[in-house]
């Protein structure tokens, strides 16, 4: 979860009331979120000469974007605690009722226009970096150093979130005074782009700029989103000044101060939704400053491209129903509909009783609450706003709640224990692999409709779900190299397979394995466990002479037949044929593995494996 670090003096006063540390930790914990540290109590730095104010760090709950900065958290504890109503946000044009427009165009020369005070999205141009555009404008905010600081903090922490490292989002803040509209959005190639960087005096084109911020340690970060791309992203006013290059950063030009007045936000991204969010959330919460207080300007999004107009952002809480049996239920309650919607009115909702029906509440969601998907999460807040610690105890009356382990599960610890008892040290290496961990190595070949294979792996290492348990049992080997000889070793646990019968194209399989080093082969060690594990699963062994005549429907039996396998040295490697219910199929395989194998995995010595699938005794 985020921890959000504030004024410990100034959340007081915000709050109009000072708390002790215990207290507040005790408010943290109604309202949900819990107090990480109080500094007060701890050795601060001195800065300048001067001791670091005191400050609370508390933990944010990961879904709740609207307390990511000073203002959510004192906004949400005041209507928590009563002291104010949930703030009514309203949409006003300017002065003069000519709102500003954000609309993109496609020229002659492939460039992708996007004015502000008309802007367009040219899909088949900034579709390919950043297609979707949103903003609005904060007229006559107030900045003090503490607001500006929580302005600029709240756009670093909704990057690293919700935006994904500006991969989906990316925010630019603009003095509106210093600037002039229409804007443009372009997609332009990088040598075309000009201007000089925030916080810099020299002008560079984006090439020149890629280089200059190769090596700084907050911006080199971002480079790899548009570097490899033709064309890259500018934002423009009707001078042609450039503004900002998302996601890169914004221009000199434009930057925003103590004494800015009114701020134009700009909203690039590759998800609609979530630059609506970040827009929603950035607006909400330093809206308060204006000198009309929860009052935000909107722009207008045109796109000639599909002959669509839009404004933004959508402020209108969103409408959604929650049923009050449902809410008792899982709260364990008898509250009527007046007295939830009195509790949800501690949470910033606006509730009232339904008249569709007696067993619902019509609640509308602020637009800070983009974490509100289903009544559950209505359901959660009414039980914060109840009290945690107000919730009657007692144990479900329903029975079926009582658990028990899967029977799969169940049969995994009882081989488990066999292996165990019989000398075996258990492992639990990693469900991915390599792929030529899984087929190269052991001498196997990829058929393509084996292996799930990772779309974007990160490492060469994890690119496919193994099909087998040996690649990690012979890793395992490999790392414990400097271990005293025998080493004995076994997994039970899952392997994957495509099945495109499936509605998820793929399944599971439970295996158990075992892997046997030592200066001899140790196949006469592997095939004994074999015989354990076999018997313990009830099954009995059958030699080629004995037949299978004499064996009920229901019995179960095995045998094992020499097999051409070559991830096994050629004539030391067998088959484990199992009938059972009147079926047989072959269930396994083990052997002394081939040299080519052990020198794929870096071992010197012979090494004799296992392997089963055991889900064919369920």
């Amino acid at each position: 979860m985020p921890t959000i670090a504030v004024d410990k003096a100034a959340l007081f006063e915000a709050l109009g009331q000072n708390y002790t540390t215990e207290e507040f930790d005790e408010l943290c914990f109604e309202f949900g979120i819990e107090l990480d540290e109080d500094t007060s109590t701890s050795d601060r730095p001195v800065i300048n000469g001067k001791q670091e104010p005191a400050q609370l760090k508390i933990e944010i709950p990961a879904n709740r974007y609207d307390m990511l900065c000073f203002e959510g958290i004192s906004l949400m504890l005041n209507i928590f605690r009563g002291k104010q109503g949930a703030p009514q946000y309203t949409l006003a044009p300017p002065a003069g009722g000519q709102l500003e427009h954000l609309t993109a165009h496609q020229e002659v020369s492939g460039r992708v226009l996007a004015e502000l005070k008309n802007a367009v999205l040219n899909p088949r141009q900034t579709s390919r970096i950043r297609p979707y555009v949103s903003g609005a404008i904060l007229r006559n905010i107030k900045f003090t150093q503490a607001r500006y600081d929580s302005f600029i903090a709240l756009q670093d922490k909704l990057h690293q979130n919700l935006a994904r490292q500006r991969t989906l989002v990316a925010i630019g803040t603009h003095d509106l005074d210093t600037i002039q509209g229409p804007f443009t959005y372009e997609a332009l190639p990088p040598e075309k782009i000009q201007f000089v960087p925030l916080n810099q005096t020299k002008s560079m084109n984006a090439v020149e700029m890629m280089k200059f911020y190769e090596n700084d340690k907050h911006l080199s970060r971002y480079l790899h989103i548009i570097k490899d791309s033709p064309v890259y992203p500018v934002i423009l006013d009707a001078k042609r000044i450039v503004c900002s290059m998302p996601p890169i950063i914004n221009s000199n030009h434009s930057k925003i101060s103590l004494k800015t007045r009114n701020v134009f936000i700009d909203i690039t991204a590759t998800d609609k939704t979530k630059a609506e969010i970040v827009n929603n959330i950035l607006v909400t919460m330093f809206s308060q400053y204006t000198s009309e207080p929860f009052t935000v300007e909107p722009i207008q999004i045109k796109s000639p491209h599909n002959h669509q107009t839009r404004q933004v952002p959508d402020l209108t809480p969103r409408e959604t129903q929650a049923s009050i049996s449902y809410i008792n239920s899982c709260c364990g309650l008898t509250l009527s509909a007046s007295e939830i919607c009195s509790l949800l009115r501690k949470m910033c909702y606006t509730a009232s009783p339904s008249s569709a029906s007696e067993d619902l509440i019509d609640v509308h969601v602020p637009p800070t609450r983009a974490d509100v998907l289903h009544q559950a999460d209505i359901m959660e807040d009414v039980a914060i706003a109840y009290g945690f610690n107000n919730l009657p105890r007692s144990f479900p009356n329903i029975s079926g709640t009582v658990a028990q382990p899967l029977a799969i599960n169940k049969l995994s610890d009882i081989v488990r224990l066999e292996a165990a008892m019989a000398g075996w040290s258990e492992v639990l290496p990693l469900i991915l692999c390599s792929h030529a961990e899984n087929f190269a190595h052991l001498n196997r070949v990829d058929d393509g409709t084996t292996a799930v294979r990772l779309a974007n792996p990160k490492t060469a290492e994890y690119q496919v779900v193994r099909t087998s348990l040996l690649p990690g049992l012979l890793k395992t080997l490999r790392e414990n190299k400097h271990h005293s000889i025998p080493i004995k070793i076994f997994e039970v646990s899952d392997v994957a397979f495509k099945d495109m019968s499936l509605e998820r194209k793929s399944r599971n399989e439970r295996h158990f394995a075992a892997a046997f080093l030592s200066k001899n082969s140790g196949f006469e060690i592997v095939h004994g466990l074999m015989d354990r594990v076999m018997l313990m699963l009830k099954s009995a062994f059958m030699t080629s002479e004995e037949g299978l005549e004499g064996k009920g429907a229901g019995e179960s039996a095995y045998w094992i037949s020499e097999v051409d396998d070559k991830t096994f040295l050629q004539g030391h490697a067998a088959a484990i044929h199992l009938r059972m219910g009147g079926e047989e199929r072959v269930i396994g395989t083990f052997g002394i593995l081939h040299p080519n194998v052990l020198e794929k995995f870096e071992l010197r010595y012979p090494v004799s494996t296992l392997e089963i699938n055991i889900e064919v005794f369920l």
